[in-house]
């Protein structure tokens, strides 16, 4: 019984905005929401790069940094603190823009403050949390949630498009709309948590609660 309280080490939750959205803003969404996704898809293109042209290197610097973290891992049972810094900043800023495109809030989302997208990952101790070994087959494991969470994103869409309707005419989210996109946002995150940015072995819950 006490297992089923202790939660899982990845969580995601959105304020629900308890005044009117704005209408205007939610007509124009794809078009305001322009230059934070071309900062977005700017960053896996970033980095720096040593004098000899290291592509590794690269590789570490932008978005996530998977692969080396992988090897870190395996190799020497560690996760940098500094990777995972940035790791948990990325992931925080892209579903703040994730949250921005889907209704959630009004606020344009900022590169660092947290605003109204609140997402906790704990920092693994490597060595006692973590299986060395597991980070190898860990995209192997989570294919089930992609495949549910796929689905999962088609219905996202639709309450979307409904959420957009009800804004413009109500000036409000419906909450149960709301609570199913956060869930499915909240979903994402822990599988990511799992398999991409490997900061747990806790298998992720198929479930979109808290």
């Amino acid at each position: 019984m006490e297992e089923q309280n202790i939660r899982y080490p990845a969580n995601l939750s959105v304020d629900y905005p308890e005044r009117d959205l704005d209408k205007l803003m939610t007509l124009l969404r794809l078009i305001v929401a322009i230059p934070i996704l071309v900062i977005l898809a700017l960053l896996p293109r970033g980095g720096f790069q040593t004098g000899d042209g290291d592509w590794s290197l690269r590789l570490s610097a932008g978005a996530i940094v998977f692969l080396p973290t992988m090897l870190m891992l395996v190799f020497r049972q560690k996760y940098p603190q500094w990777w995972f810094d940035w790791n948990l900043a990325f992931t925080r800023f892209s579903t703040r823009v994730a949250a921005y495109l889907l209704l959630l809030r009004d606020e344009y989302p900022s590169t660092d403050e947290e605003q109204a997208v609140h997402v906790e990952i704990p920092y693994p101790d490597a060595k006692e949390d973590l299986n060395r070994w597991l980070p190898l087959v860990k995209w192997l494991l989570a294919i089930p949630h992609y495949i549910v969470l796929f689905f999962l994103g088609i219905a996202v869409l639709v309450c979307v498009v409904i959420a957009w309707f009800a804004i413009l005419i109500t000036g409000r989210y419906p909450r149960s709309l709301f609570d199913f996109v956060v869930g499915v946002l909240r979903w994402s995150v822990r599988v990511s948590a799992y398999a991409v940015l490997l900061t747990t072995d806790h298998y992720p819950p198929f479930s979109l609660e808290p």
